[in-house]
């Protein structure tokens, strides 16, 4: 069976506008029949990413943009200084179409003449450091006319960590796409929240050193303060087939663990310095299918609750995993908690408490006994 470590997550955050839609109001959802503050996947998986940069080692998280033509280039000049940013734009595009990835002249407008940039892909292609270097190399003993069995090689081995988990698609070739090994829910509050307007001014400081009255600006900004469940899940498995190293796949996990506990989206943050932790991180490594413990907050928590949310929070999500393990018998191998203060207390007879350290310290020791 399949390995999953599943990872759940309640954060409070203060009034703050982490993420917005179209219209810069925070984004929302509707569940048990309540609007309640949300936080997309996507966002938090970026912040995932960018905390990857800072804690691991450099190669390790790819590139995902439509400027791979002047990156590979850029590479294949530091590979061979001898070889102009010119020629080795033509080589590293050679690299692309001979992969059958749509290449398209960039075309800006500077006064009343039309410039062409640096050829791009048609679309977004996420690569590894590795992939980069292999399409480089390739291009250079390729001499402008690579092999295609060769550039697809290129592109579609040695995936970097985040590839590896989150997947990536490429329309035009889906056999270069990778199915994501990691899931990331939206974060969803757990009780009724709405938005709410902030008014403000900016003071001009020359008029007011004149003593004249008046802003020198006005404006409001939407903003939203709730208590979040997030969950996020691992495929062990996946992940290690997709990476093509299994050892490697565990110390991602890990990782990723990490990651999502720390991790923040960074959202107006300047404005609202909204820099929480989650007061409660629950992980549950299983070995069959992955369980989400968001229903838990189908009914949403009060605010005449006598303990506070955070607390009724920790007791509601503990009570949903002790009736799934009771009614479904999917009890976990091994269970972790991380609480604050008490909030930790309601699942001492389901997981085992732990520190950050201490839990990244005994996921990993888990992961390696298993793969014994």
């Amino acid at each position: 069976m399949s390995l999953v470590i599943d990872i759940h997550a309640l954060q409070t955050l203060p009034p703050s506008l982490i993420n917005r839609d179209d219209t810069g109001a925070p984004k929302s959802a509707v569940f048990g029949g309540v609007p309640r503050q949300r936080v997309s996947s996507q966002s938090w998986k970026r912040a995932i990413r960018l905390d990857f940069e800072k804690h691991l080692p450099a190669g390790s998280v790819g590139f995902r943009t439509r400027k791979v033509v002047e990156i590979v280039a850029e590479k294949i000049h530091s590979l061979d200084e001898s070889i102009e940013m010119a020629d080795a734009i033509k080589l590293a595009e050679s690299v692309f179409k001979a992969a059958g990835i749509k290449i398209t002249e960039k075309k800006v407008k500077k006064g009343d003449e039309i410039v062409v940039g640096a050829p791009e892909a048609g679309y977004l292609v996420f690569l590894s450091p590795r992939q980069i270097e292999a399409a480089a190399k390739l291009a250079i003993e390729g001499e402008g006319k690579p092999d295609k069995k060769k550039a697809k090689e290129a592109i579609d081995t040695k995936h970097s960590i985040d590839i590896a988990m989150f997947g990536r698609m490429l329309a035009d070739d889906p056999s270069y796409n990778v199915d994501a090994s990691v899931q990331v829910a939206h974060a969803l509050g757990i009780h009724e929240s709405e938005p709410e307007f902030d008014y403000f001014t900016a003071v001009d400081d020359f008029v007011e050193d004149n003593e004249e009255t008046g802003a020198g600006m006005i404006g409001t900004v939407q903003m939203m303060s709730s208590t979040l469940y997030r969950f996020a899940t691992i495929d062990v498995e996946s992940l290690g087939e997709n990476l093509g190293d299994h050892p490697a796949a565990r110390e991602a996990a890990v990782a990723f663990i990490k990651s999502f506990i720390t991790s923040l989206p960074t959202g107006k943050q300047n404005t609202f310095a909204n820099n929480t932790l989650p007061e409660l991180v629950y992980v549950a490594i299983r070995d069959g299918r992955s369980v989400s413990l968001v229903n838990a907050f189908e009914e949403p928590v009060g605010s005449d609750q006598e303990a506070g949310r955070r607390a009724e929070g920790a007791k509601k999500l503990a009570t949903e995993e002790r009736q799934i393990e009771e009614t479904y018998g999917f009890v976990p191998l091994k269970a972790f908690v991380m609480g604050l203060g008490e909030l930790g207390a309601p699942f001492a007879d389901l997981a085992e408490a732990a520190t950050l350290d201490e839990l990244s310290a005994s996921v990993a020791a888990f992961l390696e006994e298993r793969s014994k």
